[in-house]
Order: structure tokens, then C-alpha cells, then sequence
């Protein structure tokens, strides 16, 4: 009888200890999360934009050139209340002064200006989530709560600038601006304007949320703005040089295509006769940024609710048999 009791005891105490373990946070859920990330993304810098002076800010975002974001992402909870963040993104990014909706203020100078560029993006980042509700939390599992979080990380991408060139046929042909120089990058003559390089350092900062469908699905929406240590994302940064130079450092085909894309205001009114050369192209006293909007699509894989964790439970609920 006193092993039949000692078996009865084990049994309810394996029975138990589960349930007063699910009242702490952290016992039950996860500690390895994937997920998938998919939304819209925004150029912020020197070209397009909207009324009045351009800033690298909402104010300036063009939303017909409204690009798409993707990535996935890999996170790691210390705690519940913290996650550790690993993430990789590609998408694109776009603008245009031809978009412009010219009121007659400061940005009828950028309408004229008629820069344009369009690049890839591929990014990679670590970042921290902090969620400050949850220590509010009467834990009754995941499902159906509302977690709100911050954000911030650092991250390098990879970018590569391209602008439609008009070619003799009348046809658009996409070019990399990079190897044209179009800014004198790397010419004798402007030894303070250096060749930029394409894979750039990055700021992450941003804020989302979380709505725990299960206790190992949810679905989040998050904004993450970059702030970037370049000002060549759109290829503009500074004024515009003496054509003559593409002659001297280019091939004869590259000079004839850099000439067409580094001034375009004659293609925007062919009766504009101003000079140009050393005047302003952009606004080297800002840096580049974009941003994103992304739907978040995550599974907790390795806790008490993941396949793995259902199987570890029902094993710590058997009781023991005697024969």
C-alpha cells in the first residue's frame, strides 16, 4: 500500500507541476521564435518629395512609388520581456523629382532639378525587442494578447543606384550611376568627394505589436526606420561638375550617358538656359533614410505548445505502472 501511495503522489505531482509552472511567463512559451516579414517601403532623401523644402521625413514620402519589402527573421528571448533579433531583408527602394506636385514653393526646384533613381536592397541587422507590458501580464497563456514592443538595432545593406537612360532609339535603358561618377566621386579635381562604397552601415530604430493567435502563432505589424552614414543612396549628394571632366575620365560611351543623367533640367523644359556647374544637385547636410511597414508572421517553435512541447508534456504526464 505505501508504493501504491508513493505512486499516487508522483503522479499528481507530475500532474501539477506543469500547471503551477504555467503561471510564470517564461516557463511555457518559447525561447526560439521564426517568422516572416512582408510590406511596403519608403525612400527618404534628396530626391522627390513633396511641397516646400525637402526633408528626410514622412512629410516626403511619394506614395505611388511605393516599393515592397520582405525578409525573414530569427529571434532569441533571454526573457519575455526582451528578445534578441537576427534578421535579413531584400526589397527596393525608388524616387523621382518628375513626381513632385509643384505648388510654386521651394519644391518647383526639384521638379525642374528631374533626377530620378531606383535600387535593390538587401540588408541584414541585429536588434533588440523590448516589451514593456509584459511584466503586467496575469499569465493564462498567449493566446489572444496584445503585446506593443520597441525596437532598435545595428545592420549593414547593400544598395546599388540605376537611372533610366533615354538611349538614340528612344528607349529606356536602367544604368548603374555608381561607375559614372556623376558627382566627380573620385575625380582629381574633387579630392573631398570620395567613391562611395555600395555595402553602407545602418541605425534601426522602430516600434510594433504583436496579437498572439495561438499560444505559438501570432500576427504584428511593426515601422523600422533605417538612418544610413551615406548620402549616395539616390546618387545626389552634392553640386553639379563641369561635364568636360566625363570626357576625360570615362569611355567615350560612358561620358555621353553621364552628361544625360548628371543634369536633366532641359529634359523637364527644354527652353531652360541657366548655369549649372557648381551649383547645388543635393544637400550634403543630410543623409539618406528609408523606412518600412511590415505584417509580421511568427511561430515560437520549441515551446510547451510547439509539436516538440505537446510530445515532452504528454511523456511528464504519464504515471507510473506496476505490474
Amino acid at each position: 500500500m505505501a508504493l501504491v501511495r508513493f505512486s499516487v503522489l508522483i503522479c499528481l505531482f507530475s500532474f501539477l507541476s506543469p500547471l503551477s509552472f504555467s503561471q510564470a511567463i517564461s516557463s511555457r512559451n518559447g525561447k526560439i521564435e521564426l517568422g516572416l516579414s512582408v510590406g511596403p517601403s519608403f525612400f527618404l532623401g534628396d530626391l522627390g518629395g513633396n511641397r516646400g523644402k525637402g526633408r528626410t521625413f514622412v512629410k516626403d514620402i511619394n506614395f505611388p512609388l511605393t516599393k515592397l519589402m520582405k525578409g525573414v527573421y530569427l529571434n532569441i528571448y533571454p526573457a519575455e520581456w526582451i528578445g534578441l533579433r537576427f534578421a535579413a531583408n531584400i526589397g527596393e527602394l525608388e524616387a523621382y523629382d518628375s513626381v513632385i506636385d509643384n505648388k510654386g514653393t521651394s519644391e518647383r526646384f526639384r521638379k525642374q532639378r528631374n533626377l530620378g533613381f531606383r535600387s535593390e536592397i538587401q540588408e541584414g541587422y541585429i536588434a533588440a525587442e523590448i516589451y514593456p507590458t509584459v511584466m503586467l501580464e496575469s499569465y493564462m497563456g498567449l493566446q489572444s494578447k496584445f503585446r506593443p514592443y520597441g525596437v532598435a538595432g545595428i545592420g549593414i545593406f547593400h544598395f546599388n543606384p540605376e537611372a533610366p537612360y533615354i538611349t538614340i532609339y528612344g528607349t529606356r535603358d536602367w544604368t548603374p550611376l555608381k561607375p559614372l561618377h556623376l558627382e566627380g566621386q573620385g575625380f582629381s579635381e574633387y579630392p573631398n568627394r570620395k567613391e562611395y562604397s555600395l555595402i553602407q552601415k545602418e541605425i534601426l530604430m522602430g516600434a510594433g505589436f504583436k496579437f498572439y493567435l495561438t499560444d505559438a502563432l501570432y500576427l504584428g505589424f511593426e515601422i523600422l526606420h533605417r538612418k544610413t552614414f551615406t548620402d549616395y543612396l539616390d546618387d545626389v549628394s552634392t553640386t553639379y561638375i563641369d561635364p568636360h571632366y566625363f570626357d576625360v575620365y570615362l569611355t567615350p560611351e560612358q561620358a555621353i550617358i553621364a552628361k544625360q543623367l548628371a543634369y536633366r533640367e532641359k529634359y523637364y523644359d527644354p527652353s531652360i538656359n541657366r548655369p549649372y556647374i557648381d551649383k547645388q544637385r543635393g544637400d550634403p547636410k543630410q543623409n539618406d533614410a528609408f523606412f518600412s511597414g511590415l505584417i509580421r508572421f511568427g511561430w515560437r517553435i520549441n515551446g510547451s505548445n510547439s509539436p516538440n512541447g505537446r510530445a515532452r508534456t504528454r511523456n511528464q504526464l504519464k504515471c507510473p505502472v506496476f505490474f
